[in-house]
């Protein structure tokens, strides 16, 4: 019944060994198709395990962000070339500072509503150019086992953030290929391209996103 960031300082010391934690192989799909650049950002980075991924193909500065004191503290602690900020990713500090940005699982931490100034502070932070990368899934039939927990767990959500303050937002289903393309596009994206089967089974269904912050700037 905790609040989503005071619920994530309580889980951070063991974050990495539960289900919630990015797989590895998802995490080094999206730093290679990072890389090599500049600098890159990992937004809403938890406890760092993409931002210590990105610092082998980053030649000068990666930063982590989330608004978790305590996943912070524990991804300081990984000793990695990234340096940590604690922020919050629906207003982000920088402006035209990235090469690229990446963000692994935590898309259901933003509530609809904030969704679109969500993309718009990550596509601020990007150079002209900058590319921002994640890894997402298309939506599962109404009919399918998957669909059906899914909805019926955001419905408990709900319920529960109608009852209880302050709110612990968590939801699944959102970020959604393709309903995302059209979302990113209005957040000052201009170009977005899908890479299916990028990853190894057991992964093979997880769809790789890259949105450009420019025209023709494809590697």
């Amino acid at each position: 019944m905790t609040s989503t960031e005071h619920g994530y300082d309580l889980l951070a010391p063991k974050f990495d060994r539960t289900p919630f934690r990015t797989p590895e192989p998802i995490v080094r799909a999206l730093a290679e198709r990072v890389g090599p650049v500049g600098s890159a950002l990992d937004v809403c980075c938890g406890t760092g395990a993409a931002a210590e991924a990105l610092c082998a193909f980053c030649t000068d500065r990666v930063v982590g962000v989330d608004s978790s004191a305590g996943m912070l503290a524990v991804a300081a602690e990984r000793g990695s070339c990234a340096e940590f900020v604690r922020a919050d990713a629906r207003d982000l500090p920088y402006e035209h500072e990235f090469d690229a940005a990446v963000c692994t699982g935590a898309f259901g931490h933003i509530e609809r509503r904030d969704e679109p100034r969500f993309l718009a502070s990550i596509a601020r932070a990007l150079r002209p150019g900058g590319r921002f990368v994640f890894p997402t899934s298309e939506v599962p039939p109404a009919w399918s086992p998957t669909r059906l927990a899914a909805e019926a767990f955001n419905a408990a959500m709900r319920v529960r953030n109608a009852v209880f303050s302050p709110e612990f937002v968590m939801y699944y289903l959102t970020f959604s290929w393709p309903e995302v393309r059209g979302r990113l596009l209005a957040a000052g994206f201009v170009e977005v391209e899908v890479v299916r089967g990028a990853i190894a089974p057991p992964f093979e269904r997880v769809l790789v996103v890259t949105a450009w912050t420019q025209v023709g700037s494809r590697p």
